[in-house]
């Protein structure tokens, strides 16, 4: 069964901005945002073609600055907010908006990433609003709320949590409630994840080695992992089937599984990276596939089954592993074992992204800092074992 090759499409300027397109479920779409000091920044939008193995593009500007965090609206797939720096009064700030893409984006006007006259006049997106947090400091990701309308957004601003309103229109935020991490030093939440569980009213933050879980309706603290890590956590993602599982890697080239009822270890560790890990993914709908992006450059995938909402191959509920009568026929069958599928090493620099595609839930992309996009696929044998 021979697996198809990966496909490569390389940026002009350096990135480390990658998200898929939230909304759409039918096309194979991601969006990248790139870091460049000297020219105006701009967002890619790559098509990719699944029956023909081809990449289509077309570019936006972002003129606003270097783009550091890219996310998508989850209901309107023209929205995304992104998170840039900007020069005021000569230093550096970093802030968050909220920006709609050019009606014509849709329109066909993809061309092939190899035509010698593409993106000579790209576009400028609109900008619908500001997330203005000058007065709470430096924004490192907006997070959109999961299967949302759009409407409400989280900002990750220094020390703060800022939780915003966004009007019909998407014009206009307003801060509702925030958060501040307290403590001594100088607190920073590196990054975040808005859980889909709970009715999505619960928030994972990452500052430094430790792991806090918010409730969104009092903005309160309800749970501390306090040294997740040995060193920096990086990024966070929860299991979208398993309502109490959080996967987190960091720059002890760790990744690691939890279950936040009971914090005190890790259900799982990974250590198969030898460097920096700064991007963990799980799948959205087959929860044992988790992906990890690294600075030692490569793009592993892992089969975590035994941690899995699948640990017999098929679906199995928290309440059935405790009902002692119901499940006669797995006691005699071994949960599946966890293995590293596949590591990917198509990247010459630092992975400091990895998404899966909305659309096809066997299909993923990695990017790294050299501007080099990557487009993969499970492995075809994984597939249909998982599948039949």
């Amino acid at each position: 069964m021979e697996d198809d090759a990966p496909v490569i499409y390389g940026l002009e300027f350096q990135a480390r901005a990658l998200t898929s397109q939230t909304a759409e479920s039918d096309a194979i779409r991601f969006l990248v945002g790139t870091q460049s000091l000297k020219f105006d920044n701009q967002i890619h939008i790559i098509d990719f073609d699944d029956e023909n193995n081809i990449i289509s593009k077309s570019v936006l500007l972002h003129q606003a600055g270097e783009i550091w965090h890219i996310s998508a609206s989850p209901a309107d797939k023209a929205v995304l907010s992104t998170c840039y720096n900007k020069t005021s009064e000569s230093r550096v700030v970093t802030c968050g908006a909220v920006w709609r893409m050019p009606p014509e984006w849709e329109s066909g006007s993809h061309e092939s990433p190899d035509d010698p006259h593409n993106s000579h006049n790209p576009q400028n997106l609109e900008l619908l609003c500001h997330l203005d947090n000058s007065a709470h400091g430096n924004a490192s990701s907006v997070l959109w709320e999961p299967m949302g309308d759009g409407k409400r957004v989280i900002s990750l601003a220094d020390n703060h949590a800022l939780l915003w309103d966004l009007t019909e229109s998407s014009t206009q935020a307003t801060i509702s409630s925030s958060a501040t991490l307290e403590g001594k030093g100088q607190l920073k939440f590196t990054s975040g994840k808005w859980s889909p569980h709970h009715n999505c009213t619960q928030l994972a933050t990452a500052n430094d080695t430790a792991i806090r879980g918010w409730d969104l309706r009092t903005m309160s603290q309800i749970y501390c992992i306090e040294n997740a890590h040995g060193q920096l956590v990086r990024d966070l993602d929860f299991n979208p089937n398993k309502q109490y599982y959080l996967a987190s890697c960091g720059d002890d080239c760790k990744v690691k599984f939890w279950d936040v009822r009971n914090i005190n270890e890790p259900v799982k560790s990974l250590e198969e990276h030898s460097h920096w890990v700064w991007s963990v993914r799980y799948n959205h709908s087959h929860d044992q596939l988790v992906l990890t992006g690294s600075s030692d450059s490569r793009v592993i995938l892992s089969n975590m089954v035994s941690i899995s909402s699948e640990p017999f191959g098929h679906l199995v509920d928290d309440d059935d592993l405790s009902d002692g009568e119901d499940n006669h026929q797995d006691e005699n069958k071994e949960p599946l074992q966890d293995s590293i599928i596949s590591t990917y090493e198509e990247h010459e620099d630092s992975v400091y992204a990895v998404e899966w595609s909305s659309a096809d839930p066997w299909l993923f992309a990695s990017l790294s800092y050299d501007g080099r996009l990557v487009i993969n696929r499970v492995p075809r044998a994984l597939k249909y074992h998982i599948l039949l």
